[in-house]
C-alpha cells in the first residue's frame, strides 16, 4: 500500500470533520481503537428500511416510518409527584390522524419550539408506537419538508454505545469513504483495490442481504481477515522454532517442587497433573514455551499456574502473572502468598494502586531478583518495572489483553516463556485453527467433592416466589448474586435495570449491594470486597456483568441471572461459575422474560442440562450467529470483525493452507496491516 493511505487508516478519528476529541474517546470503546482503520472494521449490524407514508394508520406497531406530520401544539415535560414527565408534541398527518411525538428525560420545551414550531410540516421518521395514540418516541431524524431527502431510504446500523448516535456513525463513515479515493489515488494493486470496493458496499448496504456471513463481500473480507491472522500464525512459529532464537534450558538450583507437593491442602485431579507435567516439559526445551490451558470454571487453574512458577522458580528466574483487573489481581495473591510463605518465595502484588515509597520498595524487590513471583495489572509492564530475570509469563483471562500488552510483558526478559489461561472453552473444533501457535493443554475435571449446580429456569412473572426461598437461603448463611443486563432504566431497552431492581430488593433485604460498570472503580471494589467478607452483613449483591470475572465468594451459593435470554451462552456459563466455589450445594436461577424467543429458550435449557463448559461451547457454535453475543464481545474468542465462526468454517481451513504454502507477499503483510495482525501471541 502506498504510504498516504497507510497514514490515512491510520489517522485518529478525532480530525475526521464533525467528531473532536471527546466523541472520538467514545468511539474508541465501541470500536476497540481510534483510528479511521478501526472504523472502517467496525461493520454494520444491519439494515432498516424507512418506509415513507402520509397515513399512520397504514403503518404498524414497530415500523420504522418516515411521515410529513403538521405540529399542533406542545406539551412540556417535567416532574410530577417524584416523576418525571415525556415532553409532547401533538401533530397530525395528512389525513388528519393524530400522532404524538414524544422524548423521555427531556425538559428542554424552548428547544422543541424552535425545532418543531406550530403550524409548521416537518418530515419526521422513528419507530412507531401505539398505546392510546400512534406515538414515535425520540425520532431519529427531523427535517423541513425540502430537506427530506436528508432521511436516508435505507439506513445501515451500527453497533452503538453510550452516547453515540446513528448519525454520528453516519457522518464518520460518509467523511472517511468522500476522502478514500484520494488516498487511494496512485495505488497499484488490484487486490488493495477490491478490499476497499468490498468494505464500501459493506458500509454502504442495500439490504440485510448484503450483511450475512455468505454474501460475496462479506465472504471476502472473511477470508482476508482469516488469511491475515493465519499468516501471522505462521510467523509467529517459525519465529519460535528459529535456531537464531534457542536457548539453554535453564538449570534447577533449588529443590521447591517436592515440598510443594507437600503443602497442597487437596489432592490434584488427573487433569491438572497431566498439564503440570506438559508445562514441566515445555520450560525444560530449547525454544520459549508458547501454551494455552483452557479450563472450566472452577477447574483448578490457578494451581497450575503456581506450578509453573514455583517451577521456574527453582532455577532462580522470576515470574509475573498478569490478570485483568484489580480485584482479580489481589484474589490470586491472596491465594498465593501463603503458599509461597510456606516455601520460601517472594511474593508481591504490583497494581496501578501502588504509590510512592511502597511503589519504590516493590520495585527494588522486583530488579534485584528477590521477588520470584509478583502478580498485578498492566502495572507489571510498566516503562518503569525492570526484572532481574524474566522467565515466565503467566497471562490470565488472556482473551482480555491485547497483544501488544502481552508482548511488552514478555519483551521485559529474553526468550520468555508464556503461558496463558482461560476460563472460556473454546470448541475443539476450532481449538487449533485459532491457537496455530500455541500448544494446548485442557483441564476437563473439577476438583473432587465440588457439587454440581443446580440450574433452573423461571419466567419473570414469578419472581415474588422467589423471593422467599432466598430469604430462606440467606437465614442459612448463604449470599446470592442477582445479576441484570442493564444498568438503569432505557426506553429504547425492557430489560431489567440494576439500579431499579436494587431499589426494589432493599426492601425485602436492606443491607443488599450494589456494583455496575459506570461506579467509580474503588467504590465498585469496596463494595464488592465487602460482599465477599463473611463477616459482613451484606448478604446480596445486585450487579451487571462485571462480576462474570474477578470475585471469589465462597459462601456466595445461588446466583439469580435476569432478562437471561438476552445473554450468550459463554457469558451466562462465566456467570454461574460466580457460585458454587464452596462446599454448600449452590443454585443457578435464570429468569426469562414474556417475549424470549425459540433460540433463548435453546440456550436456557443447554444451561440447564450441564455445567460441562465444552459441551456448551460447541452448542454455542452451532446455535448463535455472530449477532447474538452479548455486546460485540467473541465470548473470550478470537476478535474478528467479519468472520462468523459457524458459516466460515471451510474459510477457515483455505486460509489456513495458503498461509502455510505461499511465500510471504506485500499483500499478505498490507492485511496484516490491516487487521493489527502483525503479531501474535509469541511473535
Amino acid at each position: 500500500m502506498k504510504q498516504q493511505l497507510i497514514d490515512f487508516l491510520n489517522m485518529d478519528l478525532q480530525f475526521v470533520k464533525g467528531v473532536g476529541p471527546v466523541l472520538a474517546a467514545r468511539l474508541s470503546d465501541v470500536l476497540g481503537g481510534r483510528t479511521v482503520r478501526d472504523f472502517l472494521l467496525h461493520r454494520p449490524s444491519y439494515v432498516r428500511a424507512r418506509d415513507v407514508t402520509d397515513n399512520v394508520l397504514d403503518a404498524t406497531a414497530g415500523d420504522v416510518i418516515t411521515i410529513p406530520l403538521l405540529v399542533k401544539s406542545h406539551k412540556g415535560g417535567g416532574f410530577f409527584r417524584g416523576r418525571c414527565r415525556p415532553t409532547q408534541i401533538m401533530c397530525a398527518d395528512k389525513a388528519g390522524n393524530s400522532v404524538i411525538i414524544q422524548f423521555f428525560n427531556s425538559n428542554y420545551l424552548e428547544y422543541w419550539l424552535k425545532k418543531l414550531p406550530v403550524g409548521q410540516w416537518r418530515m419526521t421518521s422513528g419507530k412507531l408506537e401505539r398505546s392510546t395514540r400512534p406515538t414515535i418516541n425520540h425520532p431519529d431524524f427531523i427535517e423541513e419538508l425540502e430537506n427530506a431527502s436528508k432521511i436516508p431510504a435505507i439506513q445501515a446500523i451500527y453497533p452503538a454505545g453510550e452516547g453515540l448516535t446513528q448519525k454520528v456513525f453516519a457522518n464518520v463513515r460518509d467523511q472517511i469513504f468522500a476522502l478514500l479515493p484520494e488516498k487511494l489515488a496512485g495505488e497499484s494493486s488490484e487486490r488493495v483495490l477490491e478490499f476497499f470496493d468490498a468494505l464500501q458496499h459493506i458500509h454502504f448496504p442495500k439490504s440485510d442481504k448484503d450483511l450475512q456471513p455468505n454474501a460475496t463481500y462479506m465472504a471476502k473480507l472473511a477470508y482476508c481477515e482469516l488469511l491475515a491472522h493465519q499468516s501471522a500464525i505462521v510467523i509467529s512459529r517459525q519465529k519460535r522454532t528459529d535456531v537464531r532464537n534457542r536457548r539453554t534450558p535453564r538449570a534447577k538450583k533449588y529443590d521447591l517442587l517436592d515440598k510443594f507437593w507437600g503443602i497442597l491442602p487437596f489432592e490434584m485431579t488427573e487433569a491438572q497433573r497431566r498439564t503440570c507435567e506438559e508445562i514441566f516439559a515445555d520450560l525444560m526445551r530449547d525454544v520459549p514455551m508458547m501454551r494455552l490451558v483452557q479450563g472450566d470454571v472452577g477447574s483448578g487453574k490457578t494451581i497450575v499456574a503456581l506450578a509453573a512458577a514455583v517451577k521456574m522458580a527453582e532455577t532462580g528466574a522470576q515470574t509475573a502473572l498478569l490478570a485483568p483487573t484489580d480485584t482479580l489481581a489481589q484474589q490470586h495473591f491472596a491465594k498465593l502468598k501463603p503458599m509461597c510463605d510456606s516455601l520460601g518465595i517472594v511474593c508481591e502484588c504490583l497494581t496501578g494502586r501502588d504509590k510512592g515509597v511502597a511503589r519504590r520498595e516493590k520495585l527494588v524487590s522486583l530488579r534485584s531478583g528477590r521477588t520470584r513471583l509478583v502478580v498485578g495489572t498492566h502495572a507489571l509492564f510498566s516503562d518503569d518495572v525492570e526484572y532481574r530475570d524474566l522467565g515466565l509469563v503467566i497471562v490470565d483471562e488472556q482473551h482480555r489483553f491485547g497483544v501488544a500488552q502481552r508482548e511488552a510483558l514478555r519483551s521485559k526478559g529474553t526468550n520468555t516463556d508464556l503461558l496463558a489461561l482461560s476460563a472460556t472453552p473454546i470448541p475443539r473444533t476450532l481449538s487449533m485453527t485459532i491457537y496455530g501457535d500455541m500448544d494446548v493443554s485442557i483441564i476437563n475435571q473439577k476438583p473432587a467433592g465440588r457439587k454440581p449446580i443446580k440450574t433452573t429456569k423461571l419466567p419473570s412473572g414469578r419472581i415474588d416466589e422467589l423471593l422467599p426461598r432466598l430469604m430462606a437461603q440467606i437465614n442459612s448463611g448463604a449470599k446470592v448474586f442477582w445479576v441484570c443486563p442493564l444498568v438503569e432504566d432505557n426506553p429504547d431497552n425492557p430489560a431489567t435495570a440494576a439500579e431499579a431492581r436494587h431499589t426494589e430488593l432493599k426492601k425485602y433485604f436492606p443491607t443488599a449491594g450494589l456494583v455496575h460498570g459506570q461506579m467509580d472503580k474503588k467504590q465498585r471494589d469496596t463494595v464488592m470486597a465487602e460482599f465477599a467478607d463473611n463477616n459482613s452483613d451484606m448478604n446480596l449483591l445486585v450487579a451487571t456483568t462485571v462480576i462474570e470475572v474477578g470475585i471469589d465468594v465462597p459462601r456466595a451459593s445461588i446466583i439469580v441471572i435476569e432478562n437471561a435470554d438476552r445473554f450468550g451462552l459463554a457469558a451466562l456459563h462465566q456467570l454461574r461459575g460466580r457460585v458454587g466455589r464452596g462446599d454448600a450445594q449452590s443454585y443457578c436461577v435464570l429468569v426469562y422474560g414474556f417475549n424470549v424467543s425459540d433460540d433463548g429458550l435453546k440456550r436456557l435449557d443447554v444451561l440447564c442440562e450441564t455445567d460441562d463448559g465444552f459441551v456448551i461451547a460447541e452448542q454455542d457454535l452451532m446455535m448463535r450467529g455472530v449477532g447474538e453475543l452479548l455486546g460485540t464481545r467473541q465470548s473470550g474468542w478470537i476478535q474478528y470483525h467479519f468472520v462468523d465462526y459457524r458459516e466460515h468454517h471451510d474459510l477457515f481451513k483455505l486460509a489456513s493452507r495458503a498461509a502455510r504454502e505461499h511465500e510471504m507477499d506485500s499483500w499478505t503483510r498490507d492485511l496484516m496491516f490491516i487487521f493489527d495482525r502483525g503479531i501474535v501471541l509469541g511473535a
